[in-house]
């Protein structure tokens, strides 16, 4: 008789591949809220008024830099000691709940390239993706979850889409709606959480 269903191989396999894509979406989704590459949403929003291009610009943007930054996590974490890698994470996402608290604002206006929306997009958001905190947390995630690369981006640029895509569709009455404070201080909680979950499953120091 033919068996149905998924073994318990199966099972833990596809848990394995959740727990980043969820866990990663959701510290991403929390910390793009008010962060400056939201902002600039707002900005192209407003000044190209074509939010189907800046949308396909927005997620080219985020696959290619948080794929680079993910693959710079796996890299990073082949070369610390396995005892030591829960620590470290877990100290870094708690050093990013403490940075999801500050307000964010842009560096400069975005300039608009001749190629149209979706360039001019593509382009600025990459740009102001590097070295915001969204990026340093996809490399985190990267490097705390090396065998399932392919879930962390996928699950960074899902959050990233779920906090931009309203902003480009909603402009302003959307950014005068959101409580900030609040966000804030969850996705801060969820990150300082996360980072205590770490370091509490990790193996113990060699000391």
């Amino acid at each position: 008789m033919q068996q149905t269903g998924l073994s318990a191989q199966e099972i833990r396999h596809l848990d394995r591949g959740l727990e980043p894509f969820f866990t990663s979406t959701t510290l991403v989704a929390l910390a793009e809220i008010g962060d400056k590459t939201q902002l600039l949403s707002f900005v192209l929003a407003a000044r190209l008024r074509k939010p189907m291009p800046i949308i396909a610009g927005i997620f080219v943007a985020t696959v290619l830099n948080h794929a680079l930054a993910g693959s710079i996590g796996v890299w990073l974490a082949q070369l610390i000691a396995p005892e030591w890698l829960s620590w470290i994470t877990g100290t870094v996402f708690i050093i990013f709940g403490l940075w999801a608290l500050l307000p964010d604002s842009l560096d400069e206006d975005p300039q608009t390239h001749p190629a149209g929306a979706f360039i001019t997009t593509a382009i600025a958001f990459f740009v102001a993706e590097m070295g915001d905190k969204t990026q340093f947390a996809t490399i985190a995630l990267g490097a705390q979850f090396q065998d399932a690369l392919i879930a962390v981006v996928m699950g960074t640029t899902l959050g990233m889409m779920l906090a931009n895509v309203p902003a480009v569709m909603l402009g302003e009455r959307l950014a005068e709606r959101l409580p900030l404070t609040a966000i804030r201080w969850t996705a801060a909680a969820v990150f300082i959480g996360t980072g205590v979950a770490t370091m509490a499953t990790g193996p113990d120091l060699p000391f």
